[in-house]
């Protein structure tokens, strides 16, 4: 049984102040608190992967560099498998998929501990050069600091499920400087049935991480860019970018799911482990953007420079050669699912936003530089593309073109742009869904029916739980009684339906008193019939595990007022009816309108 959630004393005097307000008041306030805490996570994750980064890698020169590359990041997967398998004894990876499962069937409750390990363990991970992200741990983070604040104050299911939204939407703001996309992002991704009014907790958390950000890490963009007007005659190039960005995207999200199946299929973790951590040193000794987050890389190729590779890698001849070049970043946009997959399979913490940021970066620059070569000279200005990729790969990945355009225009200052980053975000989106409808985060999850959707009546169906809703108050009776043992039962029964199961519990079918109204007064036959006289097979069986919007196609199918609820072996549970399902559907209805 999980222990129930305590803050200090310090906290107490606020909980009852806030308790002793208004809803909507407490709400506001508390979503102050829980952006201010938020930004505070980002700007510490954010200072500790760059410290831990600046302290293994200020000291040695380029080559050795190099051959450090082989060494870093697994010893950084290491630490961090080591501190999630004897601290932590939880899974904490993909972060943003584990909050969706928490609001869709776990009442929005995550457990107070995500609140700092996934920093701990993502900071180690990419400070040594793990080849992932840090937002989706600070997403994780956010969102259990929301969580785990509105169950101390006591909240319902639906405003801590707004707090959750806020601390999400705070992480995202605090870490990208970007208010708005921290919005987009919890409205998109997260909570897909939240009103409009509930938007105001949203953006006062997000200001409030975003100005905590701005405090400590100044107010510059999180990507300083340079770039070039937006011209008209680009846009078929844009065009093209966009289809290119869908191709990627589909190629990412489901290279990464295999690749990681694949990988955690080796059952020993040291073994897995050490492998892992071979390959990655590998990839990133050949190709040194591949290190970390891979953000100073960014930073060039958004004001227009090319990065030199001379003295970090073997293969730095590829620059030679101008069609070399787009080639070689070609490599490098396919094996980066290579490395992120490797890193979290193999032990380490991070998540998809930071790689999936990488890669659009550089299918805009592998695009943009491939148009250029084919026209012989300077046609489209690369860095805008490098620029609009990022959001065109993110709307494909991630599904979520708002918070594509906005997040990129935020983060980069680029809202000159935003007629090519909404041209070519919607159409990469569009063209991804397409193809494969379930971004990276809701693939898994969504084969699993626990994905909440924008639809009202499947989000219901799917917060509805159909173990939570069994009636067992029915009185069995033994497939070889009496019509005397039979009475008997009825007459100590509120119920009209009576389940029958053999000598193991077995449902075998069941008896309505309809069906015995006629010979319950033949008192010269009550030893002579037996129940399975009477008996009728069920037109279905409810299975315990079974998804609620399964159990409604059962009820639908076959026309029946209750069900029975049985084990896969068959063993008697109890009953499910429509008028209990119609009743819970109420009330989580309620739950879910933030009206």
């Amino acid at each position: 049984m999980e222990k129930k959630f305590k803050a200090g004393n310090i906290l107490s005097p606020l909980r009852h102040l806030v308790k002793s307000m208004p809803e909507r008041d407490c709400m506001m306030i508390l979503a102050v608190l829980v952006g201010v805490a938020c930004g505070m996570a980002a700007v510490l994750l954010k200072s500790s992967i760059e410290f831990i980064h600046h302290s293994i890698t200020s000291w040695f020169d380029g080559v050795a560099y190099s051959a450090l590359f082989l060494i870093y990041p697994g010893i950084g997967m290491l630490l961090a498998m080591l501190f999630v398998k004897y601290v932590v004894k939880d899974n904490i990876g993909h972060g943003v998929t584990k909050v969706l499962v928490a609001v869709s069937k776990n009442e929005s409750k995550i457990k107070p501990h995500n609140m700092w390990s996934s920093m701990v363990a993502s900071s180690v991970t990419i400070g040594f050069g793990g080849s992932v992200g840090a937002e989706a741990p600070i997403v994780y983070t956010g969102a259990a600091i929301g969580s785990n604040v509105g169950r101390y104050m006591g909240l319902s299911y639906k405003n801590m499920t707004i707090l959750l939204g806020c601390g999400a939407a705070g992480a995202v703001a605090g870490i990208f400087k970007a208010p708005l996309a921290g919005v987009l992002f919890t409205l998109e991704i997260l909570l897909f049935n939240i009103s409009m009014s509930s938007i105001l907790p949203l953006l006062l958390s997000t200001i409030s991480a975003t100005v905590i950000s701005y405090i400590f890490l100044g107010d510059q963009p999180a990507f300083e860019c340079t770039l070039s007007p937006f011209t008209m005659h680009n846009i078929p190039f844009y065009l093209i970018l966009a289809l290119f960005c869908a191709g990627c995207s589909v190629y990412f999200t489901r290279m990464t799911l295999w690749l990681e199946d694949k990988i955690k299929s080796i059952e020993r973790p040291f073994v897995r482990w050490a492998i892992s951590a071979s390959c990655l040193g590998l990839l990133i000794f050949l190709f040194p953007p591949l290190y970390g987050e891979g953000y100073e890389h960014l930073h060039v190729l958004l004001n227009g420079g090319m990065i030199d590779f001379e003295g970090q890698t073997i293969l730095a001849f590829f620059m030679n050669s101008p069609w070399s070049i787009p080639v070689f970043f070609l490599l490098i946009l396919i094996l980066k699912v290579f490395s992120m997959s490797f890193t979290n399979a193999g032990g380490g913490v991070g998540g998809t936003f930071g790689p999936t940021l990488f890669i659009g970066a550089i299918a805009g620059f592998f695009v943009s530089r491939t148009i250029n070569l084919i026209g012989g000279g300077a046609v489209v200005p690369e860095q805008n593309f490098v620029l609009v990729g990022m959001a065109g790969l993110m709307a494909g990945v991630m599904q979520a073109p708002m918070t594509a355009i906005f997040l990129i225009a935020d983060m980069t200052g680029g809202y000159e742009l935003l007629i090519p980053l909404i041209l070519t975000s919607t159409i990469s989106y569009a063209a991804t869904k397409s193809i494969e409808p379930y971004s990276i985060y809701t693939k898994r999850i969504a084969k699993k029916g626990e994905l909440l959707t924008h639809d009202s009546d499947q989000a219901v169906l799917t917060l509805l739980k159909t173990s939570e809703l069994i009636e067992s108050d029915f009185s069995t009776v033994s497939i070889d009684a009496t019509l005397r043992d039979l009475v008997d039962v009825v007459s100590k029964s509120k119920r009209n339906i009576f389940p029958v199961v053999d000598s193991r519990n077995h449902f075998q079918g069941y008896v309505s008193l309809e069906d015995i109204r006629r010979d319950m007064f033949k008192y010269d036959q009550y030893d002579t019939l037996h129940v399975y006289n009477f008996m009728k097979s069920a037109p279905a069986y409810v299975y315990v595990d079974d998804k609620m919007d399964a159990v409604m196609i059962k009820f639908e199918q076959t026309e029946a007022w209750n069900l029975p609820v049985v084990e896969h072996d068959r063993t008697y549970v109890g009953f499910v009816s429509k008028s209990q399902i119609f009743s819970a559907y109420r009330e989580q209805l309620k739950q879910v309108s933030h009206d």
